[in-house]
């Protein structure tokens, strides 16, 4: 038995297999016999039937295969151990001479981990656009909060703003046909924060409690039902009441319904205590993003179209997943943007995934930088915290999914690698927009 392993362009290898007559012919007859047990043959016993009644049966090819697939795997095996291979692919078979009495000839191939070289990744000096809290975000802040505390007050004798919320009765129909779902009773419609469809709360503003109307609207072009989309509809409408928003005034009173606070004061010094946090955390996020763009702009890899096209691919099904969670789907996506941007932005994003993860397995290695059981310990103690339970729970549960414990494994590392890279270059914080 002999293999050549001939390396080809594109972190693809090739693996030249032959196998003696003599072993092939056992292997043959072997496969044989597993089958014969698996299949009813008339006039025989399960495993008892001949060789030429059963290659009649089943094929002679079908058999061959079933050898190759006993024979191959650890052949397969020793030869990326001897090698030293690093793959990302399991060998599938190319090409295969198998006649009985003579020498087997087998060609498979397989993809290898693309190699990493870089030009520099730590002793660097990086700016950084940095991120400054805007001067009236603790004024936004506190809006907010206020607006969580408003409450609605019934008015009468003045027609409706723009600014007030409106109860309705309403009922929608498209060519005459009612909409399914497109009707309700004493709806509450914030004409400030409408998300119906567009220009059907603009001819809400100017009516008064009583009034009875008819409205037309056109659905969007993109839209999750596609019977609607793009058709012209009507709306009849009743106004039940009207309400006007009353913001409570920012007091110690208010401090004390919002959360652990006696004081105003001590309302904001926690609500400074989150814009510093946020700043501090955009910030870091600035810095790794550019430290990763700058190492990887300076790294030489070649990422095989296969590699990029499975990425590709586990991306859509992401995409997917969470589009259906929206009521888009897929195709109404592809149909909006087109095919060619569609596919040039995944393949893009894809390649991008590639290269950082290349970069941080590469850079973990030449370092010598390995997650530790206090590291996985410290990723299920997060995992808890998220949902609020002990991490005993936890880890029961990922125990049973080796693609959990994988993905939590390859998240410590990316934090080590991330925080070692960190530590290793000067960021240089420059004037930037606040985006």
């Amino acid at each position: 038995m002999e293999t050549k392993v001939e390396r080809l362009e594109h972190n693809i290898v090739k693996l030249n297999i032959e196998i003696d007559a003599q072993t092939a012919e056992k292997e043959y007859n072997k496969a044989c016999k597993r089958l014969s047990q698996r299949i009813n043959i008339p006039g025989f016993r399960k495993g008892k039937a001949p060789r030429a009644i059963l290659e009649k049966n089943i094929g002679a090819e079908n058999i061959k295969r079933d050898a190759l697939e006993t024979m191959l795997p650890p052949i397969f095996s020793e030869a990326i151990s001897k090698n030293k291979l690093i793959t990302i692919t399991e060998p599938y078979l190319e090409s295969y001479e198998f006649e009985p009495g003579k020498q087997v000839k087998v060609v498979a191939r397989l993809e290898l981990k693309p190699e990493v070289k870089f030009e520099q990744y730590k002793d660097m000096e990086i700016e950084v656009e940095e991120f400054k809290t805007p001067q009236d975000a603790m004024d936004k802040e506190i809006d907010d909060l206020t607006k969580k505390f408003t409450t609605f007050e019934k008015v009468e004798g003045r027609a409706s703003t723009d600014k007030d919320v409106v109860v309705m009765d309403f009922e929608g129909s498209v060519d005459g046909e009612l909409i399914q779902g497109g009707s309700a009773k004493n709806y509450m419609l914030d004409l400030e924060n409408s998300n119906f469809i567009p220009g059907f709360a603009e001819q809400l503003v100017g009516k008064n409690a009583g009034d009875e109307f008819v409205i037309d609207v056109t659905f969007p072009e993109v839209y999750h039902d596609e019977k609607l989309q793009g058709k012209p509809a009507q709306f009849k409408i009743k106004i039940n009441e009207i309400r006007q928003k009353v913001k409570p005034e920012l007091n110690d009173e208010l401090a004390q319904k919002v959360g652990n606070f006696k004081t105003v004061d001590e309302l904001k010094a926690d609500i400074q205590k989150y814009l510093d946090s946020s700043e501090k955390i955009e910030n870091d996020k600035r810095s790794t993003a550019k430290l990763f763009e700058t190492i990887i702009s300076k790294m030489d890899v070649d990422v095989q179209d296969t590699m990029i096209e499975r990425e590709k691919q586990a991306l859509v099904a992401d995409f997917r997943q969470k589009l259906a969670q929206t009521g888009v789907t897929w195709e109404q996506v592809v149909k909006n943007d087109g095919v060619e941007k569609v596919d040039s932005e995944l393949r893009e994003e894809a390649l991008n995934r590639i290269k950082n993860s290349l970069m941080i397995s590469e850079i973990a290695k030449l370092e010598n930088i390995q997650i530790t059981p206090q590291d996985l310990e410290e990723k299920l103690g997060e995992l808890a915290t998220m949902y609020q339970t002990d991490k005993s729970a936890i880890f029961k549960e990922i125990s049973k999914n080796p693609v959990m414990i994988q993905s939590l494994s390859q998240q410590a590392l990316s934090q080590k690698v991330t925080k070692f890279l960190l530590d290793n270059n000067k960021i240089k914080f420059i004037a930037g927009a606040n985006k």
